[in-house]
């Protein structure tokens, strides 16, 4: 026996998942993702999405619906008779007509310990924040957001040297075998749910822009946090004054560092810099339209040596 499922999902993150639920001899009867997307070089070709490109490899039927406002949408979900969907970073809040639209309900496989970051950004809300673990929830999911009863939970440990990319691709390999594992027990009839606790709920908000810039006046240990969080994408970074001019320069990786000084001062001739209090070392660099560089590369092209004083944030000016 096995389900037939819908899956719902867009970016890499969601592939293993589809991946795995097919290997485990479910019956996958339709992928649901984001439309194409304007892409390519010029932006100007349209861009299916991971899942999409996957769902077709593997010879499975494919909809792109805008959102489930269409009457003629609901009732096509509905036609397929599934038993379960299962959503993994799907980027659409479903209404009620979607979530009551199979016999056993929508499950879907969050990247947080709920109800602690509830919402589009829990893995890079969690490294900025310094927690010092995570995991991936099966949830059986209700109108609110991420706030369903909890059917399966894996936890994984952040290390203080673990990027939000590192912990992306383990969490998304992660959350396949627990979703496996979860659909197995639902089929079996045998998947207990426990509510949410009340207490405790944060939620990961979408990064802005306006977040990503290093204010070197906080403590060494949150510039960490927020370089971590925010690599590799959409990356934190700082500005220096090079041969006259204010570039912008990402910061990919670093670790804390012995020193004081003036904050956002170079402190040597490797990349130490001074925070509010204590210092990091920055570790990888780019520069734009540049590649990611270690260190010591990146100096060759773009002396930064002791005593440069980067670019405060404008309110500190």
């Amino acid at each position: 026996m096995s389900l037939r499922i819908i899956f719902m999902g867009t970016p890499d993150f969601s592939v293993p998942t589809l991946q795995s639920l097919k290997q485990a001899g479910h019956e996958i009867v339709a992928v649901y993702t984001q439309p194409p997307r304007p892409g390519g070089r010029r932006g100007l070709d349209l861009v299916k999405s991971p899942v999409h490109v996957a769902a077709e490899l593997l010879g499975i039927p494919v909809l792109t619906p805008l959102n489930f406002k269409a009457e003629d949408d609901r009732q096509t979900f509905r036609a397929l008779q599934a038993d379960v969907a299962v959503v993994v970073a799907y980027g659409l809040l479903l209404p009620e007509a979607i979530l009551s639209g199979t016999r056993l309900g929508c499950y879907n496989g969050h990247a947080s310990l709920l109800p602690r970051w509830r919402g589009a950004a829990p893995i890079q809300r969690a490294i900025m924040a310094g927690d010092e673990k995570t995991g991936m929830m099966v949830m059986k999911m209700d109108k609110g957001l991420d706030t369903g009863p909890v059917a399966m939970t894996e936890e994984v440990e952040i290390t203080q040297a673990m990027a939000a990319g590192e912990l992306h691709d383990k969490l998304m390999l992660v959350g396949a075998r627990a979703m496996v594992k979860a659909m197995g027990k639902l089929e079996a009839d045998d998947l207990p749910l426990t509510p949410q606790p009340a207490d405790g709920a944060l939620y990961a908000t979408k990064i802005d822009k306006g977040e990503t810039r290093i204010d070197f006046r906080r403590s060494a240990d949150t510039v960490h946090n927020h370089i971590r969080g925010l690599s590799p994408f959409p990356g934190a970074w700082l500005e220096a004054d090079i041969n006259g001019r204010a570039e912008r320069i990402k910061v990919l990786a670093c670790e804390m560092c012995e020193g004081t000084g003036e904050p956002g001062t170079v402190l040597d001739d490797m990349l130490a810099v001074a925070c509010g209090t204590g210092a990091v070392r920055l570790l990888r660099l780019q520069k734009a339209g540049g590649k990611p560089l270690p260190a010591a590369d990146f100096l060759r092209g773009t002396p930064l040596p002791a005593g440069t004083r980067l670019l405060p944030k404008p309110e500190a000016v």
